[in-house]
């Protein structure tokens, strides 16, 4: 009778004292409520009653920082949001001192996001975002190493703006755009200018140049039968026809 009953007992605080601990895993072990050591991935044993254990995940986590809206330095409205990436290197620590070291992690790095955006201009936020999140990432590094956790990296995933603000965006991009253009045409209005006078220059130190370019024009104007053309004979081949008939008679 008494092996009957012992038996079962037996059974059951085998069970109870075996803890199977996971390779990402790590438990922390309370004795009578104090704190006495950590298991390691593997098979381990507790004594049932007066052991209780706490499992933490080691891998790398992933905390959204939820979205908010926030003014920046020179008063413009913005809406951004992020997510955290860290994991925990010392399970006692993290265990000890934070009731929720994921939710705290996730609080602290919505407020270093607020007063780092705060303290920039729109520009700024929308030029700057990867030094502003290593700036946010710097804040919540130096506080989460007391809470016995490691930032891996803080990213700012959306920044939204009001629908007015975008449509003052757009147009000072078209007028950008079209600033950019002007200057181009006026560019190349310049350099063709230059190239005319250089070729008017070309043509007036060469005798005949003028005569080659208009017969040049002339075969470029093709075998259409509808064409009309107009030559201007020039001046010189005038006074040059005046000379030979003058020096005839």
């Amino acid at each position: 009778m008494f092996l009957t009953f012992l038996l079962p007992l037996a059974a059951v605080l085998a069970a109870l004292s075996v803890r199977i601990v996971q390779q990402y895993q790590t438990f922390i072990v309370f004795t009578l409520g104090r704190f006495s050591r950590t298991l390691s991935p593997g098979l381990n044993l507790i004594i049932p009653f007066i052991e209780q254990t706490t499992s933490v995940d080691m891998r790398v986590l992933t905390r959204d920082i939820p979205k908010q809206q926030v003014i920046t330095k020179d008063n413009v409205p913005v809406t951004i949001n992020g997510v955290v990436y860290f994991k925990v290197l010392d399970a006692s620590t993290a265990i000890i001192k934070v009731q929720d070291y994921n939710y705290a992690i996730g609080q602290f790095s919505q407020a270093a996001l607020r007063d780092v955006v705060g303290g920039m201009t729109f520009d700024d936020l929308l030029a700057e975002r990867q030094i502003i999140s290593e700036e946010i990432e710097k804040i919540v590094r130096k506080e989460s190493s007391a809470w016995g956790l490691e930032v891996v990296t803080i990213k700012i995933q959306d920044v939204d703006v009001p629908e007015e603000l975008k449509k003052m965006m757009s147009r000072q991009a078209s007028a950008e755009r079209e600033k950019r253009a002007t200057i181009t045409k006026a560019e190349g209005d310049k350099l063709a200018a230059f190239n005319l006078a250089e070729a008017a220059k070309t043509m007036t130190a060469s005798p005949g140049a003028m005569q080659l370019r208009t017969l040049q024009t002339i075969d470029g104007l093709g075998p259409t039968a509808s064409n009309t053309v107009i030559l201007a004979v020039p001046v010189e081949l005038m006074e040059l026809v005046k000379a030979y008939t003058d020096k005839k008679s």
